[in-house]
């Protein structure tokens, strides 16, 4: 299906040096610091949503083709992650166009199928090209992937999920999300798409944001 070109500016804002979508192989981390306003900045500070630990967000689209291409390597780091870490996904919203996308997400979270499905939305957008922002498009999809129409179209229509909509549209505001991916660190340090070289180095900032808080609250 043929893509709306606006729909595409805010994923474009943070990626202008995600140039190819080959994911390959983790380097062992670079021991040059990551530097503020290069590599990340700092944003108003947050509240986090884990008492203890470190919190990591991710700031998506599921329309956004960086995105998309980041995750064999986010999810990579997610599954290595130190303990002491928490991730959290929130659909980022910075435009009206995506808060069809937003639901979709809040749908599989009320379902309980994130974690088995998350991957299968990008593929069906990027892969399958399906007109993902359709209602009537994501209650077919839902039943190819073994949810029932009933299931699907109640948390898709709840309040609970449209209120949730709304959240990530204040929460996008909040963190200041300028674009997509954007991943943000124990609300204060983000990193996105182009402060690093390639899709490796994201993660490899990542790395360096936690150990930056790590450090920061050993010394306290």
């Amino acid at each position: 299906m043929p893509r709306a070109p606006a729909n595409l500016i805010g994923c474009a804002l943070v990626v202008l040096f995600f140039f190819t979508g080959t994911v390959v192989a983790q380097q062992p981390a670079s021991k040059q610091p990551i530097r503020a306003e290069i590599e990340y900045r700092i944003i108003k500070p947050q509240p986090v949503s884990v008492a203890n630990g470190i919190e990591v967000i991710d700031f998506f689209w599921y329309g956004c083709p960086h995105c998309h291409n980041l995750q064999p390597a986010l999810e990579r780091w997610i599954s290595r992650k130190p303990a002491d870490v928490t991730v959290r996904r929130i659909p980022a919203i910075l435009r009206d166009s995506w808060a069809p996308h937003a639901r979709i997400y809040y749908t599989l979270e009320a379902l309980g199928e994130v974690e088995r499905l998350h991957q299968r939305v990008y593929h069906g957008y990027h892969v399958d090209e399906l007109s993902m922002s359709k209602p009537e498009v994501m209650s077919e999809w839902a039943v190819r992937n073994g949810i029932t129409r009933e299931r699907w179209d109640e948390a898709y229509n709840s309040p609970a999920v449209q209120r949730k909509v709304e959240e990530a549209a204040r929460l996008s505001r909040a963190y200041s999300i300028a674009g997509t991916p954007s991943l943000v660190v124990n609300g204060r340090y983000l990193t996105s798409g182009s402060m690093g070289e390639s899709l490796n180095s994201t993660v490899l900032i990542l790395d360096g944001l936690v150990q930056k808080v790590r450090s920061e609250a050993a010394l306290r």
